[in-house]
Formats: structure tokens, sequence, C-alpha cells
């Protein structure tokens, strides 16, 4: 299998390309400036010394890293209410630490998830690993595996492009699946130079095998250095799940075009304007013209002869000016955002504006529906890999509105007062009260309190 685990998938040859330029668009800054010769669109005819010098000055406003940053920003403002039940105290105890420390390195499930739906936000999809610790011993009780650390899942996040191959079977659940990462590894720091260091991940229904390429004598070959079992063997499926975001709420996709549009315009506008500041002199003369020019000098012509500056009327810049602002509306309405683009929208109705923001806030709940519908696939897989009898609960993440909280608190209480005789009301009323306010609080203590009040408002 060695030769053939660098084959790619069609589908990912043909959007390698794209997936970077998205990057490069999102990310902005230097990262944008060392790759724009790769954007910046050289004019008919131009002269490299010119070309080159324009690259040199290029400048980039990234409105669509912002609009990105904003939305996944907003989605999680509070984060996931998430409430299990039917689970014994050491299942407790994983699920609580799992949601605030969800990959061994203390990221919490939140951040996780918003670090991914912006990977989504600008490649369309991103990909999620479920993996279990590597033990050498031998676990013969759930007790021992609990105590080695074996059941501890936690979670590895790969981009769009780190995934070069994959099959799905007749219901479009995978089959197998590739993952390459790359990476700069120095073996010690007495050790002189970085070397590139690639890695290649094949998960199928059961097993698992790790490649990696090496350097010989006779260049490089491609070495198999681990394989076995993965975490989800027992219940043959792949440990892979995928969050993926349709095209209509694919942003980068959407605003991609219009983003290079308006920095080539903008850039040569820029251009224009510094070039305006040192007029070009223009000689009328029938005989050859040889002299210097300069601030410091002067010339001598001849009764008959002309000179003048070149200078341009103003026209273009102003029809230039014009087009910029209307790019720049339009990449904001295209994302939705349109309430945003700031004062050369126009002057709006409030109920223009009411309207706008009720579109925006439709988005933000389809994509807070595609995050916890895959933090639900997530855990009820884990749980169903660790044989946990788990009754699961995903809310939140559908509400947007900078309220104050005494208002929230108020129309709970309103609820409350009508007298529907539900105590299953009563209890998710308090519930949903509280994990609003303790939203930042840590996963045990929400669990803690969901348990007092279930408790507390029994029949």
């Amino acid at each position: 299998m060695n030769e053939h685990i660098e084959q790619e998938h069609p589908d990912y040859s043909a959007k390698w390309r794209m997936w970077r330029r998205y990057r490069d668009l999102y990310a902005g800054g230097e990262q944008f400036r060392q790759n724009a010769g790769e954007y910046l669109v050289r004019r008919q005819k131009e002269g490299l010394e010119v070309y080159h010098e324009r690259l040199a000055r290029v400048f980039y406003e990234n409105y669509l890293g912002s609009i990105v940053d904003w939305y996944t920003a907003t989605l999680v403002r509070k984060g996931p209410l998430l409430e299990f039940g039917g689970l014994g105290d050491a299942a407790k105890c994983f699920y609580n630490d799992f949601v605030d420390n969800c990959d061994l390195r203390g990221t919490s499930l939140t951040q996780f998830f918003k670090d991914q739906l912006t990977e989504a936000l600008v490649c369309g999809k991103s990909y999620i690993v479920v993996d279990f610790p590597k033990v050498a011993e031998t676990a013969v009780s759930r007790a021992e595996e609990d105590a080695l650390g074996r059941s501890r899942a936690y979670l590895v996040g790969y981009t769009a492009d780190e995934v070069i191959n994959w099959s799905h079977d007749e219901r479009g659940v995978l089959d197998w699946v590739v993952i390459r990462t790359a990476c700069l590894k120095q073996d010690s720091v007495k050790s002189f130079g970085w070397k590139k260091e690639t890695r290649w991940v094949y998960y199928d229904r059961t097993r698992y095998q790790i490649f990696e390429r090496r350097n010989t004598d006779g260049g490089t070959r491609i070495d198999l250095v681990d394989e076995g079992l993965h975490g989800f063997a027992g219940i043959g499926r792949v440990p892979v799940f995928e969050l993926k975001v349709g095209d209509g709420l694919w942003l980068t996709n959407k605003a991609a075009l219009l983003q290079l549009e308006h920095f080539n315009k903008s850039n040569a506008l820029g251009w224009a304007l510094t070039m305006g500041l040192f007029a070009m002199p223009v000689i009328y003369s029938e005989k050859e013209f040889k002299q210097i020019m300069g601030e410091s000098y002067y010339i001598q012509m001849g009764p008959n002869d002309r000179f003048g500056w070149t200078e341009p009327e103003g026209k273009v810049f102003q029809i230039a000016k014009e087009n910029l602002s209307r790019l720049k509306d339009e990449i904001y309405r295209v994302c939705y955002l349109l309430q945003q683009a700031g004062e050369s929208t126009g002057r709006q109705s409030g109920l223009s504006k009411q309207w706008d923001f009720s579109v925006t806030q439709e988005v933000l709940r389809a994509y807070g529906m595609t995050v916890r519908d895959a933090i639900r696939r997530i855990i009820v897989a884990v749980a169903e890999a660790r044989q946990d009898e788990l009754s699961l609960e995903v809310g939140g993440l559908d509400e947007f509105d900078i309220t104050d909280f005494s208002t929230e608190v108020n129309d709970a209480q309103s609820l409350l007062n009508l007298g529907v005789d539900s105590l299953t009301l009563k209890r998710q009323v308090f519930k949903r009260v509280a994990m609003k306010y303790l939203s930042d609080a840590r996963q045990e203590t929400k669990a803690r309190i969901v348990e007092e009040i279930d408790a507390n408002t029994k029949e």
C-alpha cells in the first residue's frame, strides 16, 4: 500500500489551489503580501520593473476575514448547552472533562468547534478525528481501562486540504480516508538544519495505518511506521467526522471573486494617486531635447517651444472610488451583513435594518444547527465506542441578540406566572435561564446545577 498512499481524490486535486487562495484572502496581512504576485493582475504590456514596484507597494483591505471572524465570534458568544443523562459517576467525570478539555491540550469544546467552523467558512468543510490514547498495557476491565486512560477520547481537527483521499459506501458513510500532514522538524537542538516531515494516516472501519516519508541514500521512501485497531473498531466505523456548510453558507466562496476585484481596483487607484504626485514633464519641441530635468535645474527653450506637465483630470478617480464602494457593499451583501458595510450603504429605515439583521440571524442559526449536529454526532459516537448508556441534549447557539439579562429573567417569570400546570415546563425554564447566566462556567458546575434543578422539581 506504500506506493498508493500518496494518491489524491479527484475532488481534492481540483480544489486544493482554490483552498490555498481562500486561506490567503481570509488571513490577509503578510501571508497575502507574500503571495500577492498570484493575485495582482499585470497590465497588458506592463514592464516588469513597474509591475515589481507595484508588487512592492501592494496592500489588501481584508473585509472577508473580518466577516468570517464576526460570524464565528457571534455564534459562540454563548457556548452550546449540553445536558448529559443516564451516566454513572465515572462517565460523568469523563464527559465534564471532555467538554472543558476536548483535545488533551486544554481547548474547550466551544473553542474547538469555533476553530472548525472558521475553517468550514473559509474552505467549505473541516474534519474532526476522534482518537483514544495508545497504551501498551492490556486492560481486563472497564475500571482498568479508565485508570490507564485508554477510554479518554479526544478530538483532533484537520483542515480541508489535509484530507487527500476518501471513499463512501452506497449510504454516503465513509469506508476509508487518508489524512496527510507536513511540518518542519529538527531532531535536536544540536543538529543542524530543519527537515520536512510528511505523514499519512489511513483509517478504515476497524484499523489505522501511519506512514512517513524518510530520507535514504538513494532518495526518499515511504515506510509504514505504525498500525493497529482504532478506538471505533468495536462499532465498525471510521473515526472521522465532517463539518460542512452548504454552498449558500460558504462565505469565502461567495465573496472571494469580489474581494479579488476590490484588491486589484484599490491597488490600481492607489498606484495612480501615487504616480499623480510625481507629475511627468511634457516637451513640445521640434528639436532634439537632451537637457537634464530636476528640482534644481532649469531649461532654456526656443521662442516657439512649449513645455508642460501631465496631470489627470480626476474623473476616472471618482469613478474608481464609487466602484470600490459598491464592491465593498457587495462583499457584505453576499455575506448577509449589508447592515455592517458602513456609511456607504446609505440611509435605511428602521424596518429595513431590522429585516437585514433578521436575515443575518437566520444564517447564524443555520451555522448553529450545523455545529450542534456535529457535536451531537461526535459525542453519541464516543458514547457508543465507550459503551456508555447516554442520553444527550444539545442546545444553544441560536440566540444572538445582546439583551439585558434582566429582560430574559422577566420573560421567564412572565411565562411561569401563566400558571401552566407542568413541572417539565418549569424545569426547562429554570435550566434555560441558569445556563444562559452561567454560559462561561465549567461543564462540571453546569451538570451539577442541572441535576439539582431536576431533583428539586420532581412531582
